[in-house]
């Protein structure tokens, strides 16, 4: 398989293994998308890690694959490969990206999709499609121009250049850089500190935030106050506000 779930510690690894550079083809965009389902669905995965492997995160569509693809085909294709993005955007429990490597085109477009990254000092991500006569296509025009501002967005998508890791932060396309040796590790970390935390909560966090995102401050403030007011019929609230009243902050146990 190209992609493969693994689960250990409540953390989900969605774990790409198309060698040598993990190119993102219909094959895996497909289960990349069934995948992402799965961990939507199961109960036993309470965070999830995006991973390439130790070299290379992705390096883009294959390339020679879309070449042999027509308009028709395209307009076929195109929402499809969209879908499998924004499955992965739609985890409702955080998600955080291991960047190794390169991550380029779809590949940086996949790290978008995570709620935190972590990269690799060596690592390269960029949208280069222009150089193709293209645009990005898994939504690379929409989520890098919400992280990072339209002005730097259109700057690396009008020119399709390359950022290394150091640049990358600096523009807040990710949140931490680490030695390459220690990318995976300290991202399952990441994931596994969530994953004992209150799941419902969480959830409504990530979808407020996202909601707020994508639509009108009235409306974000709506979709907020609802989450806000339903968390209070959890038993997680319950046993958050007992353990800080009876021990103190950040003692609470939600396992």
């Amino acid at each position: 398989m190209t992609v493969n779930l693994e689960v250990a510690e409540g953390v989900g690894t969605l774990r790409l293994d198309r060698p040598p550079m993990n190119a993102l083809d219909i094959a895996t965009q497909d289960r990349l998308k069934e995948l992402a389902e799965e961990a939507t669905r199961r109960d036993d995965v309470r965070a999830v890690v995006v991973y390439g492997g130790e070299k290379v995160f992705a390096a883009g569509a294959d390339i020679k694959e879309m070449q042999a693809m027509d308009h028709a085909a395209m307009i076929v294709r195109a929402r499809a490969l969209q879908d499998a993005f924004t499955a992965v955007a739609r985890i409702p429990k955080p998600v955080v990206a291991a960047v190794t490597g390169y991550a380029l085109g779809g590949g940086c477009e996949l790290a978008l999709c995570a709620d935190y990254r972590i990269a690799a000092d060596n690592a390269k991500l960029g949208q280069p499609e222009i150089l193709l006569g293209l645009i990005p296509g898994a939504g690379g025009t929409q989520r890098l121009s919400r992280l990072v501002g339209p002005s730097r967005a259109k700057d690396l998508i009008f020119t399709g250049r390359m950022v290394k890791a150091d640049e990358a932060l600096t523009l807040g396309l990710v949140d931490r850089v680490v030695p390459a040796a220690e990318v995976y590790e300290q991202a399952h970390a990441w994931a596994a500190k969530l994953a004992q935390g209150p799941a419902i909560a969480l959830r409504a966090a990530k979808e407020a935030i996202d909601t707020g995102l994508e639509t009108d401050i009235e409306t974000g403030l709506a979709v907020e106050r609802n989450w806000f007011a339903g968390l209070f019929a959890t038993e997680d609230r319950e046993r958050g506000m007992r353990s800080f009243v009876e021990e103190g902050p950040g003692k609470a146990k939600f396992l």
